[in-house]
């Protein structure tokens, strides 16, 4: 009933009964935040409801679902129902299958936890309507820039050391929110080569 942010991040642990109940949190605001990043594991049931929360959720840290690197596909259906922005940092490497799950989550989708992307997957999360923050990549290829460039939201791929001039060719069409125009953030060195191919 708590009516703001609520921070929890010291558990480890949340029983079944306990996500049903901190699903009903919203604050003033649906854009007041929960926040469980100390968690290591989290049941498909618990995933279920904390999909129901309708401000942001915060599930960010690297010992989430029981210390696996992946998204168990079961828990990334129940997550992409979430309504609010979905952090999922801790996460370092992402199936097709759960991207291709993530893709129909209607809000902003925080990746930044994620050293490599598929080209499958790039094309899925192509497909998200919000933000998609994927900074933890250093190195995209060509085929994945060229899906992301789809992509009509925010784009956020500050991470990056290098970019292929047809990749950059790629990210220079990302017309951002609405189509119209930016969005997309690079590191201020591969700025210059992105800009390079716009109006070209």
């Amino acid at each position: 009933k708590y009516k703001g942010n609520l921070a929890l991040d010291g558990l480890t642990e949340l029983s079944d009964a306990a996500a049903e109940s901190l699903s009903k949190h919203y604050g003033k605001h649906k854009c007041n935040y929960l926040s469980l990043n100390g968690l290591r594991k989290l049941s498909d049931a618990a995933a279920e409801s904390l999909s129901k929360h309708e401000g942001s959720l915060r599930l960010q840290s690297r010992n989430l679902l029981n210390g696996l690197k992946k998204l168990p596909d079961a828990a990334a259906k129940s997550l992409s129902k979430h309504e609010g922005s979905l952090h999922l940092e801790g996460l370092t490497e992402l199936s097709d299958a759960a991207a291709e799950t993530l893709s129909k989550h209607e809000g902003t989708l925080f990746l930044n936890g994620l050293t490599e992307l598929s080209d499958a997957a790039a094309e899925s999360l192509s497909k998200l309507e919000r933000g998609l923050y994927l900074s933890g990549l250093t190195e995209l290829s060509d085929a994945a820039a060229e899906a992301l460039s789809k992509h009509e939201g925010d784009l956020n791929l500050k991470g990056l050391t290098e970019l292929s001039d047809p990749a950059a060719e790629s990210l220079s069409k990302h017309k951002g929110p609405l189509g119209i125009g930016g969005g997309i953030v690079v590191p201020s060195e591969l700025q210059a080569k992105v800009d390079s191919f716009k109006n070209g």
